[in-house]
């Protein structure tokens, strides 16, 4: 029995104008993992991710949270959530420091307790010499640090990153990921969509998006070998996508 949380999306269609966004997409997300939804643009990631935490209503299914093998209604597990969108809505004129106070007075934390969370974020993050500085005049893998941190102020227990290494130089990319693993040795339920082909493989579990539907999901290394070919671009390309 564990005290963590896990996430069952039944059956989940969801309808966007014309386009069948979800298409009968069913997935499960074990508790303390880190989980890559993997896709190009147009997948269905981020509707998904709305989907599962209430922002969209789908049109048919379900979203199941579950600890020790009983649902949880949406209500109790609202406060141990965090999502970080795609594109992150913080204020350009507040500096690192203006935006955790800002959100510590959003989450009504305590301050012993947000001044303890404050420079253990800011030295996970090495944000800590740029607390002075605006938002505006941070580097791309700096704000999307900074736009973490403020998720992960109210200690959440799942975090859902919408493709939030879009657009970042390879070097933040990889203290991004590293900001990552360390999350996950507290056992946080991690959900990170993508596009990416290469950080699939750095996953625990990963769930493969085309068009609304799953294609293939698993442990990555065994589900490379399962469909015997030697990348997620190849596994894509073998099920039919000519778009990466």
């Amino acid at each position: 029995m564990t005290d963590l949380i896990s996430i069952k999306v039944n059956h989940l269609k969801k309808q966007l104008g014309v386009n069948l966004a979800l298409a009968d997409v069913s997935l499960y997300f074990e508790e303390g993992k880190m989980h890559g939804v993997i896709g190009p643009e147009g997948a269905g990631k981020t509707t998904l991710m709305r989907t599962m935490i209430g922002l969209l209503k789908p049109n048919e299914g379900t979203v199941e949270f579950l600890k020790n093998g009983k649902t949880l209604a949406f209500k109790e597990v609202r406060s141990k959530i965090a999502y970080m969108p795609q594109q992150q809505s913080l204020y350009p004129d507040l500096s690192v420091e203006e935006h955790l106070d800002f959100f510590r007075k959003l989450y009504h934390l305590d301050d012993s307790d947000y001044q303890k969370k404050k420079q253990e974020l800011l030295e996970i993050t090495q944000l800590l010499p740029f607390v002075d500085r605006a938002a505006s005049e941070l580097s791309g893998g700096m704000y999307k640090k900074l736009g973490l941190m403020c998720a992960l102020l109210r200690s959440p227990e799942i975090i859902l990153l919408d493709e939030p290494t879009n657009g970042v130089d390879p070097i933040s990319r990889r203290e991004f990921w590293d900001l990552l693993y360390r999350l996950l040795d507290r056992k946080i339920l991690i959900l990170m969509a993508t596009a990416y082909m290469d950080e699939a493989e750095r996953c625990s579990v990963v769930h493969l998006l085309e068009s609304g539907k799953t294609i293939a999901e698993g442990e990555p290394r065994m589900l490379l070998a399962k469909e015997q070919v030697h990348s997620f671009d190849e596994l894509f390309l073998k099920h039919g996508n000519t778009a990466l």
